[in-house]
């Protein structure tokens, strides 16, 4: 006898335990495998003559997996000499790798036919953990996953035939803000990101969005939603709820008052804190603040996701304070929408990858995500006025810039936005309610045809409202630099949307169908195995979600079909309102809401619930 090993599967919610030995034989080598639980014993056997064979097993409805089983490693025997050879030292060599192969039969072997609403049959299946993929089935009843991978069939309502196709995990948006459109009627069905794969997306991003998580939650599940929603408290609302838009430090009491919301929230099931501190008011809080709101948050074991509070020359300094309220507050950091932004700040990511992986290394919890786009969107204000000269609203910040002592340096500080803007020539107009023919013009045209300076625009359309820009400000070298790290998630920054007449970014139509479509298939730039990781597994273990992200048995049925070559987004900046292709089908928590290709309507989303266990 070669070897004895033990081995326990996990079978129909039950644990079976398997001998297994291995035995040199002339012609081959004999394994022989029983299971303790049924109290029968299975052998096969290898031989260069006689090729697999099988005894002592069942007939019936198990003989289409025995065969399936057998046929493939006579495959494998045929197309690999060592298997084939007859010295003894090339079969003892190859034992090991038989015996997995031997323990993925008798699992299959041993299982109960599995009963289903849905068999997606015949797959490539992609599980979301970054393993090359394997062929199989993948079999849903009700709103769970009950089998993946090769198993005996049962009673099947309904059958998908899958080959040629990818299943995977439905993609998992870190970075959304739907937090209003999913309320809505006319956007609560998510339809732009269902086409792009997502069945799942996080709101109460860049520290806005609705305080009461519960009430939001509530009110979620109240309507019904195309795609599972999970929330993060907002902490710039949180701020503006109990101290306003006021620049100044909070009061102890006021302090108190914002750790007890937090504390409200994660009760209510937020998973975790987001910050946005670029923008009024999130970004008058101090580090100490934070860090003290944080520790509420880590006492329920959420996380602290950040728009930190410089993207461009500023970048170090702005990660430094991220990972200095985890370590103050103990918990795990993300990194919205990791980037270098600005031609003069292009390649400081690479210094701020450094800096993150040092603190990953010392053991500090760090991750990030990121779209896979040359350009960002925000609004005007925030991309050409700082946090403190926007201090107490559109009046004051304008009074600010335009006279007083503090007008020299507000006015400085806009100019040096331009230059690194090439005078707005990278900045395109999505949205601007007095003008709507201005969406999609750069900002530069738009001063040259009206014969004023750019400054002097950006003032005029200040004091008529503000705008939603795109920013085309950041290097592709960049992009693909960030996309290839382990630990950075795809996610979108947009929103649910309904075509208008506005040309916002096109990552909220095209995020996860471009990164998988055009970077991974088509450009080669990051494996495909690591881009699904991105958008399904990693994102849900970033958040602590345990039961959705992956193919795996009693996980929620949040699963998509598609066609690798066929998925592509089609939303350019000139021409954004443009769903993606290559969906052939898509569930969320069991529910068809794309079936061959075709939106259905259906609203099962959920509110999804963290469970606070405080530590």
């Amino acid at each position: 006898m070669i070897s004895t090993i033990n081995r326990f599967w996990y079978v129909r919610h039950s644990v079976v335990r398997f001998d297994t030995e291995l035995h040199p034989i002339d012609d081959g080598i004999q394994i022989e495998s029983r299971c303790v639980k049924k109290g029968r014993s299975d052998m096969c056997t290898m031989s260069p003559l006689l090729g697999w064979k099988c005894v002592a097993l069942e007939s019936g409805k198990k003989r289409v997996v025995v065969r399936r089983f057998t046929d493939r490693m006579n495959r494998l025997t045929r197309q690999n000499p060592l298997l084939k050879s007859s010295h003894p030292q090339a079969r003892t060599s190859v034992a090991f790798l038989l015996l997995l192969l031997l323990c993925a039969f008798t699992s299959i072997h041993a299982a109960e036919p599995i009963d289903a609403d849905l068999l997606l049959a015949n797959g490539t299946l992609h599980l979301g953990d970054g393993q090359p993929p394997s062929l199989g089935d993948v079999a849903i009843r009700e709103d769970k996953i009950v089998a993946v991978g090769e198993f005996a069939i049962g009673k099947v309502k309904r059958t998908i035939d899958c080959t040629g196709l990818i299943v995977s995990p439905g993609f998992i948006d870190l970075h959304n803000h739907s937090d209003d459109p999913v309320t809505r009627k006319e956007t609560r069905a998510v339809v732009n990101f269902l086409t792009q794969g997502c069945t799942t997306i996080v709101t109460g991003n860049c520290g806005s969005g609705p305080v009461n998580a519960r009430t939001y939650y509530d009110k979620i599940d109240e309507f019904g939603v195309g795609v599972n929603v999970a929330h993060l408290l907002p902490q710039g609302s949180l701020r503006r709820e109990v101290i306003g838009n006021e620049q100044r430090r909070a009061t102890d009491d006021e302090l108190t008052r914002m750790k007890e919301l937090a504390d409200k929230a994660m009760q209510d099931g937020a998973w975790g804190m987001s910050s946005g501190l670029i923008y009024v008011p999130s970004s008058y809080a101090d580090t100490a603040e934070l860090t003290e709101i944080a520790k509420v948050v880590a006492s329920h074991h959420g996380i602290y996701a950040s728009h930190i509070r410089g993207e461009g020359t500023d970048l170090l300094d702005a990660i430094g304070e991220a990972l200095e309220i985890g370590r103050g507050a103990k918990l795990p950091v993300h990194i919205s929408h990791f980037k270098s932004s600005g031609k003069d700040s292009w390649g400081l990511v690479r210094t701020a990858v450094d800096a993150i992986e040092r603190a990953r290394t010392a053991g500090q919890v760090v991750t990030a995500d990121q779209y896979p786009y040359t350009a960002s969107s925000t609004s005007l204000s925030a991309t050409f006025i700082p946090a403190w000269v926007r201090s107490g609203g559109s009046k004051q910040m304008l009074a600010r810039i335009e006279a007083g002592e503090e007008s020299q340096r507000a006015q400085a500080a806009i100019r040096k936005k331009l230059e690194v803007t090439d005078a707005g020539q990278r900045i395109q107009i999505a949205n601007y309610t007095p003008r709507p023919e201005w969406a999609g013009r750069r900002l530069k045209e738009i001063a040259d045809e009206e014969q004023i300076e750019p400054f002097d625009l950006i003032l005029q359309i200040e004091k008529n409202g503000g705008a939603q820009v795109v920013n085309h400000s950041i290097s592709e070298e960049d992009v693909r630099f960030v996309m290839q790290l382990p630990w950075v998630a795809t996610a979108s920054d947009g929103s649910s949307r309904i075509p208008n007449e506005e040309v916002p970014h096109p990552r909220s139509y095209g995020t996860f169908s471009r990164k998988i479509g055009h970077y991974s298939v088509r450009e080669q730039a990051v494996p495909l195995p690591q881009a699904i990781r991105s958008a399904s597994g990693l994102p849900a273990d970033i958040l602590g979600l345990k039961d959705r992200g992956y193919l795996r048995p009693g996980y929620f049925a949040d699963v998509i079909v598609w066609s690798e070559n066929e998925l592509i987004d089609r939303a350019t900046f000139d021409s954004p309102h443009q769903y993606s292709d290559g969906i052939r089908y898509a569930f969320v928590n069991g529910t068809p809401v794309i079936s061959d290709g075709d939106v259905t309507g259906a609203l099962p989303g959920r509110a999804l619930r963290h469970k606070s266990l405080e530590k």
